[in-house]
């Protein structure tokens, strides 16, 4: 573990948890977190800054996924299968990151995104379910097209490039297998447990990893994300949504901040 003051580990740990609490809710805490390790550890090599962030990351998504599980109806054998299969994606993608340029994606992403927020913007029944309406039973066509599209084809763009996979994968699940927004949410939590698993033992494996700076910001980062799920699942779909798109726009910012800054 570097050597950081006291004043730095309180503000990772505070960017940890707030970090926890976005991506419970609608993902895209790396937003927070992998900068905020960046900024308080400035001449540590990126493999470890990765795989210390990897480290706190699955922690916080496991215990949202667990508090997840005890209320809402998610099918767990179906989010293992796209799990697996964005794992693979994601080992693709990094395989093929090298000869990528971010200055090429970074536009297209932005594109995206801003198609996405006004899309949920003009379509406010987006992911939220009527009153009293029971969910529509998962069709083995749509689960394998979200086995593909969903797990491998955001698993390879996680590898790829990766700032707001957790955001894709709430919008995808919603709008392939026609779930709300709470449930999306639930689902991606136990697809990330396991690509963050995956790329966890990669850098464990290479000793990539701060396990003792890790451990304390797992903590806070563990509270946050039980909270956001808390949350999530007591104020409903209609909370989920005003968050998804305050993350979708802070992502497109630091898209751009990034590219032209």
């Amino acid at each position: 573990m570097p050597e950081i003051s006291l004043t730095t580990l309180v503000l990772l740990c505070l960017a940890a948890l707030v970090a926890g609490w976005i991506d419970a809710v609608v993902g895209g805490g790396g937003l927070l977190q992998l900068p905020a390790l960046l900024l308080g550890l400035p001449h540590v090599a990126a493999a470890h800054i990765l795989g210390t962030n990897k480290a706190v990351s699955i922690v916080g998504t496991t215990g949202a996924a667990v508090t997840y599980l005890r209320k809402a109806p998610v099918q767990v054998g179906t989010a293992v299968r796209i799990g697996l299969a964005a794992l693979v994606g994601s080992m693709c993608g990094a395989f093929f990151a090298a000869g990528i340029s971010s200055e090429v994606l970074r536009p297209v992403i932005m594109v995206v995104l801003l198609a996405v927020a006004a899309f949920v913007m003009l379509r406010p029944s987006f992911g939220v379910k009527p009153e009293g309406e029971d969910r529509a039973p998962l069709t083995r066509a749509r689960i394998v097209t979200a086995i593909v599209v969903v797990g491998g084809g955001i698993g390879f763009y996680d590898g790829l490039f990766g700032p707001g996979t957790g955001t894709f994968l709430v919008l995808a699940l919603t709008a392939v297998l026609h779930l709300d927004l709470v449930t999306a949410s639930a689902t991606s939590k136990i697809v990330n447990v396991c690509t963050n698993a995956g790329a966890l033992a990669m850098f464990a494996h290479q000793g990539s990893v701060y396990w003792r700076l890790a451990a304390v910001m797992a903590v806070f980062n563990l509270a946050g994300g039980m909270l956001g799920a808390r949350m999530a699942l007591s104020k409903g779909a209609e909370f989920v949504r005003g968050v998804l798109i305050v993350v979708v726009f802070s992502l497109v910012a630091k898209l751009a901040f990034d590219q032209w800054a």
